[in-house]
């Protein structure tokens, strides 16, 4: 983003938008307070396409993001891949495995000027990037594995995050070793298998695989797995790499707009001002938008909460 200086009525045709100033001089959008990070995973806008969510993020006002791998590939131009059911006709078959092809030759063919663009979007709009979420299980190749690596080197980010197995992250240890960068299993809430990150024990396991295993704790699928998120972020400070932010209730209670549920996020961010965490901490948006609302009016009212939280 160019910064330049704009004239009058430039000047009031950016006002007449409604958007950010921080937009149109390329400057970093400030959603810090009281030395807390809030920014949201770009899981949260998955609703709309790729190209809209950096300025949805403007237009609410998050300075922070956890990017997730499809939405950088796509924001790099990867090929669409449609996904099918399973009454697909053979036609419809054919064209999925081509499309899967021309997928995977696309992403061969990157390097890390690829990504780099990406981030670049995201900071000529105000926007860290700061942690790379890409999901990955225990069928992922040795070389898909080391993409992830790559591709979060490439941006820049501190961490990447992803929704995996207890399996996978022995696995993965050694690539972030050799990469020095921390992977970080990111918690839900089934606590009846032990390959899942959803109890303490989990987080434990994983964490001893490697000093670069950390963790992504999501305070809403702890508190519906039971678990004190409080308490839990207080002795496990050190391994935590970001935080998600939900409400859910209790006994595996659904998503519910913030304030409705059981987690503790008032005090989840009251205990990070207090103790001075530098994690960020992360809008993921999954309850239902109401009916009359819509997508930036339900996470502006997210953000809203931090900030009344940390007031």
């Amino acid at each position: 983003m160019r910064n330049a200086i704009y004239s009058r009525r430039e000047f009031g045709k950016v006002m007449l938008a409604g958007l950010p100033l921080s937009l149109v001089l390329g400057s970093q959008i400030n959603s810090k307070f009281k030395g807390v990070q809030i920014g949201a995973i770009t899981y949260s806008f998955r609703s709309i396409p790729a190209t809209e969510i950096i300025p949805a993020m403007v237009k609410i006002g998050l300075g922070e993001a956890e990017l997730m791998s499809n939405h950088c590939e796509a924001l790099a131009g990867a090929p669409q891949v449609i996904s099918g059911g399973r009454q697909m006709t053979p036609e419809q078959q054919e064209t999925q495995r081509q499309q899967r092809e021309a997928f995977r030759k696309w992403r061969m063919a990157t390097s890390p000027e690829t990504f780099k663009a990406v981030k670049k979007k995201f900071n000529d709009a105000g926007i860290d990037v700061q942690i790379l979420c890409f999901n990955q299980g225990i069928t992922a190749t040795d070389d898909e594995i080391e993409y992830a690596f790559q591709m979060a080197k490439a941006l820049g980010v501190r961490a990447i995050s992803s929704s995996s197995t207890v399996s996978f992250a022995k696995r993965v240890a050694p690539f972030a070793e050799k990469h020095r960068m921390i992977w970080s299993g990111h918690g839900h809430s089934n606590v009846t298998n032990p390959e899942e990150f959803a109890t303490p024990q989990s987080f434990a396991t994983i964490t001893s695989f490697s000093k670069y295993i950390g963790v992504n704790l999501d305070i809403g699928h702890f508190t519906a797995a039971n678990f004190d998120a409080v308490a839990f972020i207080k002795g496990n400070h050190a391994r935590i790499t970001n935080l998600h932010l939900k409400d859910r209730k209790k006994d595996q209670g659904g998503n519910v707009p913030w304030g409705e549920g059981d987690t503790p996020i008032k005090g989840v961010l009251q205990l990070m001002v207090k103790e001075k965490y530098t994690f960020p901490a992360n809008i993921e948006f999954e309850h239902r938008v109401p009916e009359g609302s819509d997508l930036i009016t339900e996470v502006s009212k997210c953000l809203q909460y931090c900030k009344d939280a940390l007031a």
